[in-house]
């Protein structure tokens, strides 16, 4: 039997266990296994007219170990080319019914009938996202919101569907009255207490939960003078303070999530889950569009797919890794009006080739951001951990400190890395942080190593890029 304390364990393990380096591998899992995981899923757009068929893209999801679909609607075609795949499945009741939906319990429930229970188990509808967006909508539809997602879990009550299909409604950032710093996040007032209190108590009821659409692209594009790139990807960086909570943020994503999570805190429903169910980065833009390109949208959606998977997807106020994130989305949609960045969200092209290669499970002494467009991009390296280009090992700042000063502990100790200029008064000292010095001695490791498998991964807190990592005044090197 396990013992209940992970410490305790690894002392045991590294009193009986070799060679050291796979031993540190094997101990790194097993205390992440002691953490709850979230989900990783895509959002299924078809605003296109050159898209597969609804039974090519289920191929196409399963080939790629996607296991969560969210679709926005409820289509026949799409659900029935679902069943039996055992991808789980959001739907969504458009804008247009809330009112109907609102008024008429009866028409909620020949809407759940026919949109939901004909298809379900052979198709795993997991939830039904009520509208999208309802408080951005210029049709003026919040006051129908609560009522149509009551209605609607009548309905599935009814059916006795209501325990394994949860109700919810994804809300934009433009919610809130105030996002930064995260601390000081709030909800509009005209929704706070009107719509977002018996919303909020609504989902708790239910068990349910909060269903958030970010987008640190937007807030990059506009702010690109101050808020710094890698920050918005989520790469390594200096991370910003917020002065009201002490809590130091390595990622606009997480910011963004804690200025919702603190919103609802002010409400006093701390214990209300969130979803990100929608947040990407566009591979192609306007001139005015800064930032969107097909490396940053790469370095985005590898970093975040990484983060869940390795299990270090929570929040500096919210630190539990259990967040299900929809990426957006997984074609680019050639009819969606608006700027070139709305056409080009997708993680394949309508012919389903890669518009940049992730992956969507785990890889172990790789990035999962490998930069490849099919040579149409500048990366230098391919990330694969192979030597055979100039690639560096970094740490995740989002994991956790305990496991990062392990790390770190290993590969200056027995791992044999050089830590000499991360040592006080060396050239690398500063930033004087875990985040920074683990990254200087993983990357010491790997080089070391050959950047051979398994030697950047330490347990899922490290991961390979192609670009020459800066970390305060120092450069970390590509060799030994």
């Amino acid at each position: 039997m396990l013992s209940k304390n992970p410490l305790s364990l690894i002392n045991s393990l590294l009193q009986r266990m070799g060679p050291l380096g796979v031993v540190f591998f094997l101990l790194l899992t097993i205390l992440s296994a002691f953490s709850e995981a979230g989900t990783i899923g895509i959002n299924y757009g078809r605003v296109a007219n050159n898209l597969p068929s609804p039974a090519s893209v289920v191929q196409l999801l399963k080939t790629n170990n996607i296991t969560n679909v969210k679709i926005f609607d409820a289509n026949s075609d799409v659900l029935k080319a679902l069943a039996g795949s055992d991808i789980k499945v959001t739907v969504m009741m458009p804008n247009q019914l809330l009112r109907t939906t609102a008024a008429s319990p009866n028409f909620a429930a020949w809407w759940v009938r026919n949109n939901v229970a004909a298809y379900y188990p052979s198709t795993k509808i997991q939830a039904v996202a009520v509208g999208n967006e309802i408080f951005a909508d210029p049709t003026n539809l919040t006051s129908y919101l609560l009522p149509a997602m009551i209605n609607v879990q009548a309905a599935l009550a009814n059916l006795n569907l209501d325990k394994v299909i949860k109700v919810s409604s994804p809300i934009a950032l433009t919610a809130l009255q105030s996002s930064y710093p995260p601390s000081a996040g709030t909800f509009r007032p005209d929704l706070a207490m009107p719509v977002m209190k018996p919303m909020l108590q609504f989902l708790r009821k239910t068990g349910s939960y909060l269903m958030v659409n970010a987008y640190p692209f937007f807030a990059y594009e506009a702010n690109s003078n101050d808020i710094s790139l890698d920050y918005a990807l989520s790469n390594p960086n200096a991370g910003v303070l917020d002065s009201g909570s002490g809590l130091t943020y390595y990622s606009l994503l997480d910011a963004q999530i804690d200025a919702v999570a603190y919103a609802m805190s002010a409400l006093k429903y701390d214990d209300v889950l969130i979803s990100i169910s929608e947040t990407g980065w566009p591979s192609e833009g306007d001139a005015n569009e800064i930032g969107a390109n097909v490396m940053n949208a790469a370095a985005y959606a590898g970093n975040l797919i990484n983060r869940v998977l390795s299990g270090t997807c929570g929040t500096p106020k919210r630190p539990h890794c259990n967040m299900d994130v929809y990426l957006f989305a997984l074609f680019n949609e050639n009819q969606k009006p608006g700027p070139t960045s709305e056409r080009n969200y997708g993680m394949f092209y309508p012919d389903e080739q890669k518009v940049y290669d992730v992956s969507f499970v785990q890889r172990n002494g790789n990035s999962n951001n490998t930069g490849n467009n099919n040579g149409n991009n500048n990366s230098t390296g391919s990330g694969s951990g192979n030597g055979t280009s100039e690639t560096w090992c970094v740490a995740d700042p989002t994991a956790g400190q305990q496991m990062l000063q392990m790390a770190l502990d290993f590969a200056c100790g027995e791992g044999g890395a050089d830590c000499t200029a991360i040592q006080p008064g060396a050239a690398c000292y500063e930033p004087n942080t875990i985040e920074a010095h683990a990254s200087y001695a993983f990357n010491s490791y790997y080089q070391k190593n050959g950047r051979g498998l398994w030697t950047c991964d330490f347990g899922g807190i490290a991961h390979v890029v192609s670009q020459a990592p800066k970390i305060g005044k120092c450069t970390l090197p590509s060799s030994p």
